[in-house]
């Protein structure tokens, strides 16, 4: 196996009824895949494998042994993947681990708590408009993507109902 490409504990391709290192390759392409989108490349890593997890959830020493990395690795993801929004902590009454879980509708949320971002962006940019002029070259590019935003702000919430009568059928909103 390579650096990249964990090799999967004897037991794991039994257990699942899976060749766990085509999983494991898995993993580290679709790791790949959002590292090359801007991604940080343990987050990337962590998030696919949580995916694959049939459960969803996974305690952080799981993670680290699945991955071959340290545990400190696997806490810096697992923070960065619950502030922006892809996955939650859980823990069970009388337990001592925290339960990372994949969030249902994940995608779905990350995406919707972006309104408030957007907006932030759009009223730093309009200052960064007002301050360099919309005349110039600079003021111009940031009124542009100051648009944009806007105009994904007004669209997103149109994409989600449509994402949501696609998934749950025509009555969802």
């Amino acid at each position: 196996m390579s650096e990249t490409t964990p090799d999967p504990a004897p037991e794991s391709v039994e257990a699942a009824g899976r060749d766990e290192r085509e999983v494991a390759r898995f993993v580290e392409r679709f790791a790949l895949n959002l590292t090359e989108a801007g991604f940080p490349r343990m987050p990337a890593r962590v998030f696919a494998r949580m995916l694959v997890d049939d459960e969803g959830s996974c305690t952080a020493a799981e993670l680290a042994g699945s991955l071959q990395v340290s545990a400190a690795a696997v806490s810096g993801a697992v923070r960065y993947l619950i502030r922006v929004g892809l996955l939650s902590r859980e823990r069970e009454p009388g337990k001592r681990h925290d339960h990372y879980r994949v969030r249902d509708d994940m995608w779905y949320e990350a995406f919707a708590q972006r309104d408030d971002q957007f907006l932030e962006w759009e009223e730093t940019l309009r200052v960064g408009t007002d301050t360099l002029g919309a005349h110039t070259g600079a003021g111009a590019r940031l009124d542009e993507t100051r648009r944009f935003f806007e105009f994904l702000r007004a669209e997103l919430p149109r994409i989600m109902t449509k994402w949501r009568q696609q998934k749950y059928g025509e009555n969802a909103r």
